[in-house]
């Protein structure tokens, strides 16, 4: 059981600790910037978990097995990071940022679960998305 639920403790706590990160990047610095530093920590900290979590492991033949997807994943991060920067610039809150972005991500995550990965699309989970896209009017509303 602990097994199941490590992992998305760890997404829900890393992603508190993303927003008030992204939140307080000074407002006048370039956000390209900052993610320079962004990434040069998160590089050597992959790095230093990759020796420490696996000893003796080889770096270079594990890049070997790379395919395409971290690549992109690099380019789409660097999405990620700059739309919430500019996000929080703009004025979003942090309240309410995340659950609009969430609300939207889950619809079109749903898509692609269905069409790229052939899952289920269920009644429940079509009635799911109209109530989270129901409750993006009551959070928004001013």
């Amino acid at each position: 059981m602990l097994s199941y639920i490590w992992p998305i403790a760890l997404v829900v706590a890393s992603n508190v600790i993303y927003q008030i990160c992204a939140k307080s990047v000074p407002e006048d610095i370039n956000p390209f910037a900052s993610l320079v530093i962004t990434y040069l920590i998160g590089a050597a900290a992959s790095a230093v978990l990759y020796f420490v979590l696996g000893p003796g492991g080889n770096l270079a033949k594990e890049f070997g097995k790379l395919n395409w997807a971290p690549f992109v994943l690099g380019i789409v991060i660097v999405g990620l990071e700059t739309g919430w920067i500019y996000a929080y610039k703009a004025g979003w809150q942090v309240s309410t940022g995340f659950i609009v972005q969430s609300a939207f991500l889950a619809t079109a995550l749903l898509l692609v679960g269905y069409f790229l990965y052939h899952e289920a699309l269920t009644w429940n989970k079509l009635l799911g998305v109209a109530i989270c896209l129901i409750g993006l009017i009551f959070i928004n509303y001013r």
